[in-house]
């Protein structure tokens, strides 16, 4: 794939980006570089290797057990609070219900 002014712009507007003439020839070079790269990788042989589904050899996670603890208490937490109320914090509405 070729990548010119032309793609980068298309890409910029899809990405609702804005970019300056200089660092559209930035992109369009950094971009075929990474495609290069790809390039490069489907090269090499892969005949036989199994797919990598984990990192490590531990297939098992390692999590620490939830436990339920009192750090502070209710009131503690409220105590700071630039708006609450009674029992709660009170933050600004985001979202209009329709």
């Amino acid at each position: 794939m070729k990548i010119d002014n032309e793609t980068v712009e298309r890409l910029a507007d899809l990405a609702k980006l804005e970019f300056s003439e200089e660092a559209k020839t930035e992109m369009v070079k950094d971009l075929s570089n990474m495609l290069d790269f790809i390039d490069q990788l489907k090269v090499i042989d892969v005949e036989g290797v199994e797919p990598l589904i984990f990192v490590n050899e531990t297939v098992n996670n390692v999590l620490r057990n939830d436990e339920v603890k009192q750090e502070i208490t209710q009131a503690e937490a409220l105590k700071n609070a630039p708006q609450k109320d009674m029992y709660y914090f009170r933050v600004p509405k985001v979202m209009n219900q329709s």
